[in-house]
């Protein structure tokens, strides 16, 4: 069997499972949404933070919150947690935030998504959701602007996830809003640019997670006509 048909047999649904999904960025604005969603549904949300005082945060919707610090430990010690905590799936959710320099685009956005994907193959964790940014791949070669750098942090880190023997999916969503979710999106591998709630992003999510579509897939996603579930059952 290949690497593509195992990844496909593994990733069927898991609707009827509580499931364990750990989100690297666990604080982060659509992290937090997707957990408050997971839990409401029966799921077991556990979010990794840098920053112990964000732990109220994470309870208040309804995560356990674990103290990770992905710049400065090793894979080695976050699978152990993985294997610790009965995680069934990860998600990327974290980023470097506004205001980074280039260098943490760099340790953050690029290394920190391959870091757990190191983790997810210790562990012997197969699903694993990236959360990437939109035209990622079309970066400016050799640029120095902060932008730049962080589109070029994307592109390298889902270039290394869509390498490994993983039941990846790579979500590159349009330009994030904080507006009221909608329900109904477009997915394609160029969408054009375009908005999306961060709501709308957290149901995807989920969605990709708990029913268990879109393995080894990668797509842009903006706001559109076309129900959530129903998107991602075309995939």
């Amino acid at each position: 069997m290949s690497s593509d048909q195992a990844g496909s047999d593994r990733g069927g649904s898991e609707q009827g499972r509580r499931l364990t999904v750990v989100f690297a960025g666990g604080h982060g604005q659509i992290a937090l949404l997707a957990q408050h969603r997971l839990g409401a549904e029966g799921h077991r949300p556990i979010g990794l933070i840098r920053n112990a005082d964000h732990a109220d945060e994470l309870r208040a919707v309804g995560a356990e919150p674990v103290v990770f610090d992905l710049e400065r430990q090793t894979a080695s010690e976050l699978a152990e947690i993985l294997q610790a905590q009965g995680a069934d799936a990860l998600v990327f959710a974290a980023g470097a935030g506004p205001g980074s320099g280039t260098a943490r685009k760099m340790t953050v956005d690029r290394d920190g998504a391959i870091l757990l994907a190191d983790a997810a193959e210790l562990a012997g964790i197969g699903r694993y959701v990236v959360i990437s940014a939109m035209a990622a791949d079309d970066f400016e070669v050799g640029s120095g602007e902060v932008f730049q750098v962080y589109l070029r942090a994307k592109s390298e880190a889902d270039e290394i996830v869509r390498s490994r023997p993983l039941d990846w999916t790579i979500v590159r969503p349009g330009r994030l809003t904080d507006e009221s979710a909608t329900g109904r999106i477009l997915i394609a591998e160029q969408t054009g640019r375009g908005p999306i709630p961060r709501d709308d992003v957290a149901e995807l999510v989920v969605r990709l997670v708990v029913d268990g579509t879109g393995v080894r897939r990668q797509f842009e996603v903006i706001s559109g006509e076309t129900p959530i579930a129903e998107a991602l059952a075309s995939l």
